[in-house]
Formats: C-alpha cells, sequence, structure tokens
C-alpha cells in the first residue's frame, strides 16, 4: 500500500492531478483546497490512501496532515467511500469538522455535500470519541480556518445557476476549464461553453 509520495506536479484536472516520482506518473485525486495551492511543474508531497477495489486501484492525497486524518476518519464511518469522504474534507477544515463532531452539531454536518440527516448522525456516533486525537495530535498551524469552504469553482457554478443553467451542464462546462483559475475567469469559461451549442 503506499501511504505517502513526494514529487513534481505534471498535470492538474478538476479533481485530481498526475505527480511525476522519479519519472513515474501516479494519478492522485485530491481535496478542493489541496488542489488550489497546486501548480504544475512545482514539488509536492501528499498524505496518500489507496482504495483497491475489483475494477480499479485509486490513489486518494491531501497536502495537510490533519485533512488526511480526517479524511480516514471518515472511510471508517458506515456508507462512506473514498469518493465521498474525499468531497465532505474538500469543504470543511479538520479543526471545524471536530468541533461540529464534539458539540454533535448536526446542522453543520447536513450543510456538506453528499451528507444527509441519517449520515450526519452515523458521523456523530461513529466518531463522537475519535475526534478527540484529532484535535490533540495536531498542531494549530496544521488546521485551516474554521469554516466550510467555498472554492473559485463553487462560487463559479453559484453565479452559473443564478443564471438558469442547470447543474449538470455547469458540471459539464467547468470540467473544461484550466486549474486554480479564479471565479471570474471560471465564469467566462463556462460561458463560452455553454453558449457554444446554444
Amino acid at each position: 500500500m503506499i501511504g505517502y509520495l513526494s514529487g513534481k506536479i505534471k498535470f492538474l484536472y478538476g479533481d485530481a492531478c498526475i505527480l511525476d516520482v522519479h519519472g513515474v506518473g501516479y494519478k492522485i485525486f485530491v481535496d478542493a483546497l489541496s488542489l488550489q495551492n497546486l501548480s504544475a511543474g512545482a514539488a509536492a508531497e501528499f498524505f496518500i490512501h489507496t482504495a483497491v477495489r475489483d475494477d480499479a486501484i485509486n490513489l486518494f492525497g491531501m497536502t495537510n496532515r490533519a485533512t488526511f486524518e480526517m479524511f480516514e476518519l471518515l472511510l471508517g464511518v458506515s456508507g462512506f467511500g473514498a469518493k465521498s469522504a474525499l468531497a465532505v474534507v474538500s469543504k470543511i477544515s479538520a479543526s471545524d469538522f471536530a468541533r461540529a463532531v464534539a458539540a454533535q452539531d448536526i446542522k453543520t454536518l447536513t450543510r456538506l455535500p453528499g451528507v444527509g440527516k441519517k449520515s450526519a448522525e452515523r458521523i456523530l456516533l461513529e466518531l463522537k470519541d475519535k475526534v478527540r486525537p484529532l484535535v490533540e495530535n495536531f498542531s494549530a498551524e496544521e488546521f485551516r480556518p474554521a469554516q466550510i469552504q467555498s472554492t473559485t469553482r463553487d462560487e463559479a457554478a453559484e453565479a452559473l445557476e443564478a443564471l438558469g443553467y442547470t447543474a449538470t451542464e455547469i458540471s459539464a462546462a467547468l470540467s473544461k476549464a484550466p486549474p486554480n483559475s479564479a471565479t471570474d475567469a471560471l465564469i467566462k469559461f463556462a460561458l463560452k461553453e455553454l453558449n457554444r451549442f446554444a
């Protein structure tokens, strides 16, 4: 099992990157917050979770240790796979997640992608005693600001939705956009894509 990788970013995608490690390219699915800080050609290192299925072996990576610990905690909750756990850690800092679970704050959890009331209740039940080490084992510097994060893609998607486009249309258009683009640039790019076939 791969647990850590260090190398240079070769390519960036909407939700992943190719990391060149001594000439071998590893495709890593990356949380949105880590992805915003990556750039092609730059050195990077990831804590890695290797997900093995019958039809695929996928790598999920985070640059932040606390975020990775949170990701692995979520994998232990019944009903959570790697993709759904990645969606959650892309939206909330480890410190805020730990505080929400410790405080039994179901309202915050249900605002996260893919987390309904039942999923939130399972998180609160199964992780209540497990989040304390997450807080105690990491320094304050390893925690991002406490809030549900809004990425530039989220902001662009909200603006496009207000213009009347569907979630499917928006997702398809933004998936072709250059990585690490500002919100305004993403909106302009998506509008060109959406109007191309109008």
